[in-house]
């Protein structure tokens, strides 16, 4: 596995992020519009494409929150790839470039039926908390929160 960070304007990026966004709107139904709007990639900052033998495999990348917090985002295994922890990797890797650039803690929402989801989170040792935002009152919603 490779692992490279870059930008949202990154092609692999770009790519991974439409399979998510497929993949989403069909979960999600007719909320999607609603979950949609929070997930643009237009200056995503600090994202990340993993690689199996040069291909793109996995994706995920973070934006500030708040002062000191980043929010996970944009996370996705594609289907050849799962099992393998990509996932996993990609969070950890997440979580060491928020700390190089000062962050000290990270939060994340994700949806209550995405079991995988969720067991990458909690076995990476985030913890589940009050929906935040525009998430509150959202009960298809869960979201995490780690310290850093």
């Amino acid at each position: 596995m490779n692992i490279l960070r870059t930008d949202s304007s990154h092609k692999d990026f770009q790519t991974l992020v439409k399979s998510l966004d497929a993949a989403l709107a069909e979960h999600n139904g007719e909320n999607d519009d609603f979950f949609a709007q929070f997930n643009t990639i237009d200056t995503i900052k600090n994202c990340i494409v993993a690689y199996i033998d040069d291909i793109p495999a996995a994706c995920g990348a973070f934006k500030p929150f708040s002062e000191d917090t980043i929010e996970i985002k944009r996370m996705f295994t594609h289907p050849d790839f799962r099992k393998k922890g990509l996932g996993s990797a990609i969070v950890k890797e997440l979580q060491s470039w928020a700390t190089e650039l000062n962050f000290t803690k990270a939060v994340l929402e994700t949806s209550r039926d995405l079991k995988s989801a969720i067991s990458v989170y909690e076995k990476s040792g985030f913890y589940k908390i009050p929906n935040y935002g525009q998430y509150v009152g959202i009960e298809q919603s869960v979201c995490y929160e780690k310290v850093l």
